[in-house]
């Protein structure tokens, strides 16, 4: 049976002894490896009623989106981690349960499987859709000139995405993980943007920083922080008096609702594991959990001072946009 018309043609017996050694695998464990794969669905198989050594192995291009391209939508790659990252901090997690304490963000070691998530977003969404839901921000930033701060920069792939798309603008990312800051300086040098992006470990709760920014922003962290409100009142003293402050958190269902949908249920899951237990790492924590409906961060908003809290139009599957104003 030959590949079908346009289809990478699979690596044949001789190749796939091949890429075993240049990989360091050994042969008999690869040609397993292929065959569950492809017993799973994933990989496409030349003819099964071949001799086993003489099978080829294909990997579908629709497959191949979720699995290899990391600027896709539908890449789920980061997923395979993350039996390795709790296990990494299960211990920690169950002690956690136990007393009432938090686990540290840099015990699960998940920064770049956090990233490999969210770079698909900002690199297709971000300045694409998010940005001109501020018209008043985005005439600003295509106007060139202007300054953005994000707050928990994480990788750097949000400050890197609006630097490349708008080539006036001069970014500084906060990201106190020492890990993850070290990848967002790399990621920016490999960008070419390191010479208008920044990136610095402040902790800008405790540091009264000039402001001046045209936009504040923080995309999937404010759950994930044990004061929340501390966030805020940061971003509200960072902004220029014209500009603007930005969230961007999970769209969670405005209102406990059982069954939740399968979005919620995932959300529960990642708080139960990791960041119920990171917001939690502080002697005083709101405790908020990724479960983040719209009425949790109005109440936050108000007691950081601001006014009002406005829900952007923005259609995305996993995030809900907010705009936090005066």
């Amino acid at each position: 049976m030959r590949p079908a018309r346009g289809t990478p043609r699979g690596p044949t017996a001789a190749e796939v002894k091949r890429s075993a050694r240049a990989a360091g695998i050994h042969e008999r464990y690869a040609r397993e490896w292929m065959e569950q794969q492809t017993a799973a669905g994933v990989l496409d198989v030349d003819d099964a009623a071949k001799p086993a050594d003489q099978r080829a192995y294909t990997l579908p291009p629709a497959h191949a989106h979720v699995l290899l391209d990391d600027t896709s939508m539908a890449f789920m790659a980061p997923m395979a981690d993350l039996g390795r990252v709790i296990g990494r901090a299960q211990e920690q997690i169950e002690q956690a349960f136990r007393l009432g304490r938090g686990v540290s963000y840099a015990a699960y070691d998940l920064h770049e499987m956090q990233a490999g998530f969210t770079k698909p977003t900002f690199l297709n969404h971000l300045a694409q859709t998010w940005i001109p839901a501020l018209p008043d921000v985005h005439a600003r930033l295509q106007a060139g000139a202007a300054r953005v701060a994000e707050i928990g920069a994480g990788c750097g792939w949000a400050s890197i995405a609006l630097a490349r798309s708008f080539p006036g603008v001069t970014v500084r990312g906060f990201e106190t993980d020492p890990a993850s800051l070290a990848a967002a300086r790399r990621n920016a040098d490999a960008a070419g943007v390191s010479a208008r992006v920044t990136f610095d470990d402040t902790n800008v709760t405790r540091v009264d920083l000039p402001g001046g920014y045209d936009l504040v922003f923080c995309v999937e962290m404010l759950h994930d922080v044990p004061d929340p409100v501390a966030i805020l009142r940061a971003m509200r003293r960072l902004r220029a008096p014209n500009g603007a402050v930005l969230v961007a958190d999970e769209k969670a269902q405005e209102h406990f609702t059982v069954p939740a949908d399968e979005l919620e249920r995932f959300f529960y899951a990642a708080s139960v594991l990791h960041c119920l237990p990171v917001g939690m790492d502080a002697e005083h924590s709101a405790g908020t959990g990724t479960v983040f409906r719209p009425d949790t961060l109005r109440r936050y908003a108000e007691e950081a001072g601001f006014r009002r809290v406005e829900i952007l139009p923005v259609d995305h599957p996993q995030f809900r946009l907010y705009r936090v104003l005066e």
